[in-house]
């Protein structure tokens, strides 16, 4: 058994943090890496299901579209108002 002096517990102390390999701020460095997944996760949700569409002023817009769509062969379409940018974008997906 070592010396239960403070000074010599403070020294097997430090030899025992720097043996970590700076685990010291582990937990801290966990919460910053899944702050910034959850940051990427959004930017990726937002892409897909923004960013990556044609974007009506107002229904009105979504609807003229949806008739040229149809007049070339495309049917089905619907529009829909989007959470994230407030506009309106189209969809084949039915809704229920």
């Amino acid at each position: 058994m070592g010396s239960r002096k403070p000074s010599a517990k403070a020294k097997r102390r430090e030899e025992f943090h720097s043996q970590l390999g700076g685990m010291d701020d582990m937990f801290a460095r966990e919460q910053r890496r899944v702050e910034q997944d959850a940051v990427d996760r959004d930017a990726a949700k937002r892409n897909k299901a923004c960013r990556s569409k044609n974007r009506y002023d107002t229904y009105a817009q979504a609807q003229d579209a949806i008739a040229a769509c149809a007049e070339h062969g495309t049917a089905g379409l619907q529009a829909y108002r989007c959470s994230y940018c407030g506009g309106w974008h189209l969809t084949s997906h039915p809704w229920e």
